[in-house]
């Protein structure tokens, strides 16, 4: 059945469960929207998970050399910091152990159901409720909060042939670590996050490398070192102190935004301390050139590695620049300048092609009150008020939705500044009697269009690069264009002037002061 039809039970067939709140996924804003939901007693609620664990991103890159690439201070959420981080750039592993931890303690077990996909949602107008059809059966929500993240569905690129390559071919984050690369020729196109952290790790696993680069990356020290245990034990006895590191961590981010909103002054220095890394550990004076972007410093997600240059310096790797035109039974098939063209032989090809962040899968499964699904409605450019609630889309709520990520900082802050605002419509929706709330359009369309305004004059806007922070209409729909505390101002409470609400059926009147008239449109 296409994604996005919807059937009713059969006549005679149980009624489908009926649950308040719904979450689809759970990485980071999953777990942590089930655990503060919890917490303010709301018990009735499930997560589903497609996989058969939770972790999300952490689950399921396991990539050599995957780490995170914000500093393990601020990769917690803040009501469950972890004083046991191994190194100041938390490894994968431990980030994946971290989640699972924090789903025991905080008791979401019986709400967890594994291996459960979400494969259409359509909102029931008379019934305010979302009609859930998963991979398990049935179910209908009050509420339903997608929080399957921005990393979840990889990004395959269009490349003539791709399919008909006879070697072992696979994405970053669908690793196959049974392959044996001691005696393979390995080609890796892309050259972003993920290949920067596996290809010093193929490098001294493989008997060659070839890396295909389209365009090159803005690359800082990493500078990651282990977390003595000293400090553990001051953190793990005296949790104020990691309170204070933390803050602290989070102030020195902050303060080297301005580069990225458009402070020349600040650009140029990080330009220069990317430029002098670049020359310490590339001599060749080619190789130089080629790795050298010609985009400002941040206009795509500015990288951090110690060992990526010296690995395209080693005699074994060797990085091709110029466009692949078609991948071979055996080969990669790259064009030059003045019609040259050449055959790259590879035994094993690894995409590090990235996520489908702007076009997520799950807009084609979730259709609103006018009967069409988010991304016929977004047509190839996601928008949304405060990045989590859409216009024609009632009780829905989106995890670190539309213009919610950020180029310097850790995405938690903004996905603990989300969960408020949820957790603040569900108290107004309570104290209120209110069975459903809807943007109105309007103010969807104002907010995004003060956001577009804020962009004009950012790196994201006017750096000169094509990335996936814009989407198909080549808006910059993915990043936050501000400090990160104003947008934890603008969410710390529910704003219903801006919504449509509706009373739930047979409540009763006059609940609360400010309550609100029959549902009226937008």
């Amino acid at each position: 059945m296409p994604d996005g039809q919807h059937t009713h039970p059969s006549p005679g067939s149980p009624p489908a469960r009926h649950v308040r709140v719904v979450i689809v996924g759970a990485g980071f804003a999953g777990i942590g929207t089930a655990i503060r939901l919890m917490a303010e007693g709301h018990r009735d609620l499930l997560i589903l998970e497609r996989e058969e664990e939770p972790g999300g991103a952490w689950r399921d890159n396991t990539y050599p050399g995957c780490a995170c690439d914000v500093p393990s201070r601020l990769y917690s959420f803040s009501f469950a910091p972890n004083p046991e981080w191994s190194r100041r750039y938390a490894p994968q592993e431990e980030i994946r152990r971290y989640l699972r931890q924090c789903a025991d303690s905080h008791g979401l077990g019986p709400r967890l159901r594994l291996g459960c996909e979400l494969r259409a949602a359509r909102w029931d107008a008379e019934r305010q409720r979302w009609e859930l059809r998963t991979s398990r059966g049935p179910l209908t929500a009050g509420v339903l909060v997608m929080a399957q993240g921005p990393l979840s569905e990889p990004a395959v690129p269009a490349i003539p042939g791709l399919d008909g390559f006879t070697g072992e071919l696979f994405h970053s984050a669908r690793w196959r670590h049974g392959l044996d690369l001691g005696d393979q020729h390995v080609g890796v196109i892309g050259t972003g996050a993920s290949a920067v952290q596996f290809i010093p790790r193929l490098q001294r696993a493989a008997r060659r490398v070839t890396v295909f680069q389209r365009t090159p990356s803005w690359i800082m020290p990493r500078n990651d070192r282990p977390v003595p245990g000293w400090q553990r034990a001051l953190f793990r006895h005296l949790p104020v102190a990691q309170r204070a590191a933390r803050a602290r961590e989070y102030l020195v981010r902050e303060a080297g935004l301005p580069a990225l909103l458009g402070n020349r002054t600040l650009a140029a220095l990080g330009r220069r301390q990317a430029l002098a890394h670049l020359h310490r550990q590339i001599g060749d004076p080619a190789l130089r050139a080629a790795l050298t972007p010609d985009y400002a410093l941040g206009c795509k997600r500015v990288l951090m590695s110690d060992d990526y240059y010296p690995a395209l310096s080693s005699p074994n790797v060797e990085v091709v620049t110029d466009p692949i035109t078609e991948i071979a039974p055996d080969a990669v098939r790259t064009g030059g300048t003045g019609g040259n063209t050449a055959s790259h032989p590879v035994d094993v090809l690894i995409l590090g092609t990235g996520f489908r962040v702007t076009d997520a899968a799950y807009a084609r499964r979730v259709t609103g009150a006018g009967g069409r699904t988010l991304d016929e409605v977004w047509q190839g450019s996601p928008q949304a008020h405060l990045g989590t609630t859409v216009a024609g889309f009632p009780n829905l709520f989106l995890m670190a939705g539309p213009n919610t990520g950020v180029g310097h900082t850790s995405l938690i802050y903004m996905i603990e500044s989300q969960i408020r605002y949820v957790l603040s419509c569900l108290r107004m929706m309570d104290e209120r009697g209110i069975g459903a709330v809807e943007v109105r359009a309007g103010a969807q369309s104002s907010y995004n269009a003060e956001l577009q305004r804020r962009m004009r004059d950012t790196v994201w806007a006017t750096g000169g690069c094509a990335g996936w922070y814009r989407d198909r209409q080549g808006r910059v729909t993915t990043i936050w264009p501000e400090p990160t505390w104003r947008y934890r101002r603008r969410t710390r409470s529910f704003d219903p002037e801006r919504y449509v609400l509706s009373p739930a059926p047979g409540a009763p009147p006059g609940r609360a002061p400010g309550r609100p008239a029959a549902r009226t449109t937008a």
